[in-house]
Order: structure tokens, then C-alpha cells, then sequence
């Protein structure tokens, strides 16, 4: 595949906005996911100087003066990975206050630095927040998905499309990450995630948290890729491990704040008593979870359990990384009561309208699929706007009232507006 660069982040819309509002936006997302390219493409041709602390003399600069580092930096800078230098936050803000324009600083990191309290604090109402993810399919295909605009309008028409089959899972198997993408697939990509789980082990993890196991840590996160899109159990992850459950939860949260696990929380209204409250695992990205986990694209066909797992996780992920560069704001969940009815995802549009996404990876649906669909809309209300199973058929096809049975390629195919 072509170099990411050749590829739109359709979040770069995004950035340009809030550069013109916000004296800084900082770009997080997890390691080779494309933040710099994308600070590098709208920066530099607003004028950017670019400064990265990977470079040791530029951390060692910032960590030992701050604040003359800033003083002497540029109008306009991409600072690139500052979670290598929080000494730096302060004297961002004490800069920003002295001469408080739009746009002086891009800034990047791999690390979720908004969940340590003091650096937080220090941006807060002076910086603008771009969550970045890898590579979206409908970024692959260059052209931007609106499925979230159809799925809350509930605008399914009747329609067959080509079935997916084996390409379905090599998109699985692929992956997001452009680095990877560019790489042949078999042993050279799965060398690559290899590296990549090492580095980010070695570099920004060591530095995030002083652990006793390190070399823990990437057992760990092929223990959670092989449990994603399910619910999450600290007994099943620690079970491997001579390490307590407490220290297994905090390393878990350590793997969230590098952006490689996330916990899907489960929905719930004031009705739903009967719900089931513990949260879902899900690995960032379907392409790492596979290369954790030894599974090809080959051997994915052989072993449907997993591909309906990791099916699961490539269908949140696409979802959360269309929501990134949305106008409105969406938050996601998944549905499970206690007489097992559930729902994939929920996903809630601002406070009024909320919907309902089940995955299905065989070609057929069949109504009993829409089961934990009707339950949602039941608990849900007047503010349900639409279920979909999304399954790996032809046929895009009515269920009932604003429940439809949708092709999975209709996640990054253009569509009716």
C-alpha cells in the first residue's frame, strides 16, 4: 500500500477549526497512528516550525529549562510527542496568558496527558483536544462514510450490494496502522507490530509509570486481545500472571492511557435496573490484535470465534474513528441485561437520540438477530433513532420500524446522504 501520506485524515478539518479558535490543540492518539503527518500537513502550510522531543538534546532542553525553551520557540510550533516533557505545560501556559492568540501551537502525544491532573489543569480553556486513531477504512478508500448520519436517521433503502467475503477479513487482518499497511502481509507486518509493542513498552510506558514487570505488559496485551469485545474480566486477565488483580486493573489502565485498550462502557437508563453494569474490552486497533494473537487473515476464515470477536472491535473502532471528525459529539456503550439480551454498541448523539449497532460476521440475518435490538429500543424510549445488525450479506433490508438488516461495507461506502 502507498505511504499514509497519499491517504486523507479526514479529522484534518478538524484541526484547521480549532487552530483558528484555540491558542493550542493538542493531538493525541496512540504511537505510528499518522499525528505528525497530520500536524506536519496543516502546520507547515499555515507556516509551522516543527520541533520533536523523541530528539534526546530537545528533551534534555525542555526538561531542564522550560521556560526558555518556550521563550525562544517560534510564533507558530508543532511540539511533537510532549509526553516526554511535562515540565512543559507549565510554561505553555504562562506563554499563552502573556500573549493569548489562536493558533501558536500544535502539539502531539502518544500518551493521554489529560489524565494526569496537573498537565490538564495547566491547558485547561487554552487547548483543544483532537483524539487521533488509526487509519479509517473509508480514509483507505479516500472518500468520507456518512454512516452516522444515515444510521441516526434511520436512512436504510432497500439495496444489494457485493458481498465482502475473504476481503472482509484481510481488512480485518490489515488493520489501521499505516506503517503496517505498507508492509506486505505475513512475517514482515507482524515483525513490525513486534517492534511497535516493544518500543512503546520500552519508551513510553517506562516513562508513564515506574512497574516491576515490565516485560509483563506485552503478554498482557495479547492475554486482552484475545478476550476483546468481551466483558472485562481482571480474574481471566491476572490468571497467567504472579501479579495480584489490582496490579493487573492498574496495568490495564496504563495500556488504556497509551492508547491500546479501551473499556467500552455498558449503557444504562433509569429503568434499566435489570442492566449489566461491567464495562467490555475492546484492543485498539483489529489489525494489533491480530499480530498479538499469531491470527492472518488465513487463519482467521478457520477459527469463526475469533473472527466474530475481532469482527466486533473492527466495527467499534471504524464507528469511534468517523465520530472523531464528526460534527456532533457521540458517546458509545454496549447493552447487556440480565435475561441476555445485548447490543454490540449503543451509541448516544448528543442527549436526545441514541442508537443501537449489533455485528454479525456470517452473510445472513435473520429476525431473532434483532432481539437485543427490540429490548434496546424498549429501554431506550422516544429517544431511540435506529438499530442495524450489520452483517457480511447483499441486501440492505427492513426489520420492523427503524430496524434494518445492513451490509458491513456500508461502514465506509458513500451511500445516500
Amino acid at each position: 500500500m502507498p505511504d499514509e501520506a497519499l491517504y486523507p485524515r479526514f479529522a484534518a478539518a478538524r484541526l484547521k477549526e480549532a487552530l483558528e479558535d484555540s491558542p493550542a490543540v493538542l493531538i493525541h492518539g496512540p504511537r505510528q497512528c499518522g499525528k505528525t503527518t497530520l500536524a506536519l500537513h496543516v502546520g507547515k502550510r499555515a507556516g509551522f516550525t516543527y520541533l520533536t522531543f523523541d530528539d534526546a538534546v530537545a528533551r534534555e532542553a525542555a526538561t531542564s529549562d522550560p521556560i526558555g525553551l518556550v521563550a525562544n520557540l517560534p510564533r507558530h510550533v508543532i511540539l511533537d510527542e510532549v509526553q516526554h516533557v511535562p515540565q512543559l505545560f507549565s510554561a505553555l501556559k504562562a506563554a499563552i496568558d502573556r500573549q493569548r492568540l489562536p493558533g501558536r501551537f500544535i502539539l502531539t502525544g502518544s500518551a493521554n496527558v489529560l489524565l494526569l491532573p496537573k498537565l490538564s489543569d495547566s491547558l485547561a480553556g487554552r487547548m483543544a483536544i483532537l483524539r487521533l486513531h488509526p487509519l479509517a477504512q473509508c480514509e483507505l478508500a479516500r472518500r468520507p462514510s456518512h454512516f452516522l448520519d444515515r444510521l441516526f436517521d434511520a436512512r436504510f433503502k432497500l439495496h444489494r450490494s457485493e458481498r465482502l467475503a475473504d476481503e472482509l477479513i484481510e481488512r480485518i487482518a490489515g488493520g489501521g496502522y499505516p506503517a503496517a499497511l505498507a508492509l506486505p502481509a505475513g512475517r514482515r507486518r507482524a515483525r513490525w507490530y513486534q517492534d511497535y509493542i516493544e518500543t512503546l513498552v520500552q519508551r513510553d510506558v517506562r516513562e508513564l509509570a515506574r512497574i516491576s514487570s515490565l516485560d509483563a505488559l506485552p503478554r498482557l496485551l495479547a492475554y486482552a486481545a484475545a478476550q476483546t469485545s468481551r466483558l472485562l474480566n481482571v480474574a481471566d486477565l491476572a490468571a497467567p500472571f504472579q501479579l495480584s488483580r489490582p496490579t493487573i486493573r492498574d496495568y490495564v489502565t496504563l495500556l488504556e492511557r497509551v492508547f491500546l485498550l479501551s473499556e467500552l462502557p455498558p449503557w444504562h437508563s433509569n429503568r434499566g435496573s435489570r442492566l449489566v453494569k461491567t464495562p467490555k474490552l475492546h484492543i485498539g486497533d483489529s489489525g494489533l490484535a491480530g499480530a498479538l494473537l499469531g491470527a492472518s487473515a488465513a487463519s482467521l476464515k478457520n477459527d469463526r470465534m475469533l473472527l466474530g470477536q475481532l469482527l466486533e472491535t473492527f466495527v467499534f473502532q471504524e464507528l469511534r474513528r468517523e465520530a472523531s471528525w464528526h460534527d456532533e459529539a457521540h458517546e458509545f456503550f454496549h447493552f447487556r441485561d440480565r435475561d441476555a439480551y445485548e447490543v454490540d454498541l449503543v451509541i448516544e448523539r448528543g442527549s436526545r437520540l441514541l442508537a443501537g449497532v449489533e455485528v454479525k460476521s456470517s452473510a445472513t440475518v435473520a429476525a431473532s438477530d434483532f432481539k437485543g435490538l427490540r429490548r434496546l429500543k424498549e429501554a431506550a424510549g422516544s429517544r431511540f433513532a435506529c438499530g442495524v445488525v450489520l452483517y457480511d450479506g447483499e441486501m440492505t433490508a427492513s426489520f420492523g420500524e427503524n430496524l434494518h438488516a445492513v451490509p458491513i461495507r456500508s461502514l465506509w461506502e458513500k451511500g445516500d446522504r
